[in-house]
């Protein structure tokens, strides 16, 4: 199945968490500081563009979407076996930049605390102590398998888990088919789990190098409990590519199951080459027909998306027709598989069903149903964001801030904060270019009766290239900029150098997942 996952949510580079100011006020500088920029001056947030789900997931007989989780813009595609995918969380009221004018619901000031954290954060080391922020390291989400086509492929620790449990699944199955093997039957059971999910790896490949075509970033693939899943990066630009890149998984599943077919003929019935083949051929029929049904998160319900779409020309009406198809579809099983189970219209009858048998369908019911039913809303959440991301502005999100000298005593700086209306501090050098940022957790670190005594160089994060960003930065242009340098500060710049203030990645954060939650 396909769905977005992937996650556009800013991480942040230090391990102190931002905290809530404790509200002191006192005497301003004027001095220190540009005159602020009045909020008429300020552009209006954008208008969202036509949204489009971020990430991809496609399930194999089980899979299913991230988060983004990372943040916002990857893609996933997952195979009837997947996961779903999560994402960030914004808060409407972060303040306006630098220069902008204040919040009337921000915390004071000379706190610095954001209204999500609780726990105070140990004070930090000076700025001499501290690695510039470090570029996101690749993800990870097991063991590295490979790199075909240059996407690393991860198989995940629940993956032993469903390996073992087709181990003894199959294996009572040959146990009855080929009662001579003893033992030795648990160890063709494996063989045959290990070459299901190779089959399965196929499929994932299929999403892969159709999204690699259309010039879509791939993430990662990842083998996992219920199949496996595709990240991508990017959303289709055409409902005819979306199409597409969601029907290739089925197609190559099918392909497999009449390969294994046409293997079966030449090898004799009853032997163990014969009841493997028969096996592959069997689930791969399975996994391509659990993946058309029509509904996210689904390969069925990405087509079914982009014919939505392309009739209606709005991605978001597909994405909402697929994932209440999808929802719709977790009921059915739910309710629908264990009654075929026990009706014998999967092949076995009633009567060799026992009360194991008939706990075993259920919970294999509920699992699918919930896999499906989260990665319908997962993917709604996700395309919501897409919609909603244009109107996400650095320069709408960004804290005022005042600029203060290296040597400048933490409460005096945090005085002129506060009588500027300001929540963020930037240590500048005599000739007023910016040198570092006072962290905000740092500050609450402090204790107020050493205040007078610590300079802000102490607690300051030693401002690299990617720690400044325009102003005019929004949408996904925002969040690579965020990405590629992880901070929990950044330094907002207009396009002539000048300070704006700063943006904390906890901001966009809570910006991103009231996105999400907001509808369309």
């Amino acid at each position: 199945m396909d769905e977005s996952g992937g996650s556009g949510q800013p991480r942040s580079g230090s391990d102190e968490a931002p905290e809530r100011p404790a509200g002191q006020s006192t005497p301003a500088d004027d001095t220190a500081r540009p005159e602020p920029r009045p909020s008429e001056n300020r552009p209006a947030p954008h208008t969202p563009a036509d949204g489009a789900t971020p990430a991809r997931t496609d399930p194999s007989p089980g899979h299913q979407p991230p988060a983004p989780t990372e943040p916002p813009a990857d893609h996933r595609t997952a195979t009837p076996t997947e996961s779903p995918q999560q994402h960030p969380d914004p808060s409407a009221d972060h303040g306006t930049p630098a220069r902008p004018e204040p919040q009337a619901d921000t915390a004071p000031a000379a706190a610095f605390r954001s209204d999500d954290d609780a726990d105070a954060p140990t004070p930090a080391t000076p700025t001499g102590d501290r690695k510039p922020p470090q570029r996101p390291k690749e993800p990870g989400g097991g063991i590295l398998m490979g790199r075909p086509f240059g996407v690393p492929v991860y198989v995940a620790p629940s993956w032993f888990l469903v390996a073992a449990l087709i181990t003894w699944v199959f294996g009572g199955q040959l146990d009855r088919v080929l009662p001579e093997l003893g033992n030795a039957r648990y160890l063709v059971s494996l063989f045959f789990a290990v070459a299901f999910y190779a089959s399965v790896l196929v499929h994932e490949l299929a999403h892969t190098i159709a999204a690699l075509r259309f010039k879509l970033p791939v993430r990662r693939i990842q083998l996992q409990f219920f199949g496996g899943v595709s990240e991508i990066e990017k959303e289709s630009e055409t409902p005819g590519r979306e199409f597409v890149l969601a029907f290739v998984g089925p197609l190559l599943s099918l392909v497999l199951a009449g390969v294994f077919y046409v293997a079966l003929q030449t090898v004799e019935p009853g032997t163990v080459p014969g009841v493997l083949l028969a096996g592959l051929m069997i689930s791969n029929l399975i996994v391509a027909a659990f993946n058309l049904l029509p509904g996210l998160p689904l390969d069925g319900g990405r087509m079914l998306r982009a014919v939505v779409w392309k009739i209606t020309g709005k991605p978001m009406s597909g994405t909402v027709a697929a994932a209440w198809v999808g929802r719709a579809l977790a009921v059915s099983v739910l309710i629908g598989l264990p009654l075929l189970t026990q009706s014998g219209a999967l092949g076995t009858g009633a009567e060799d069903l026992g009360g194991m048998d008939t706990v075993t369908d259920a919970l294999l019911a509920a699992i699918l149903a919930a896999i499906i039913w989260t990665g319908a809303g997962n993917s709604l959440r996700m395309a919501r964001l897409r919609e909603h991301l244009p109107e996400l502005r650095a320069r709408n999100l960004t804290r005022r801030a005042v600029p203060v000298q290296t040597d400048t005593p933490l409460s005096e700086a945090l005085r002129r904060a506060n009588d500027a209306g300001a929540r963020a501090l930037v240590v500048v050098d005599a000739e007023g270019e910016p040198l570092s940022l006072v962290r905000e957790a740092a500050i609450v670190g402090v204790p107020e009766h050493r205040r007078p005594w610590v300079a802000v160089s102490g607690l300051a994060q030693e401002l690299t290239d990617g720690m400044r960003v325009s102003a005019e930065l929004a949408g996904e242009d925002l969040l690579d900029a965020l990405r590629a340098a992880p901070a929990t500060e950044y330094l907002v710049v207009e396009d002539s150098g000048e300070i704006y203030g700063v943006l904390s990645a906890a901001d966009v954060e809570r910006a991103f997942v009231k996105a999400m939650a907001r509808p369309s």
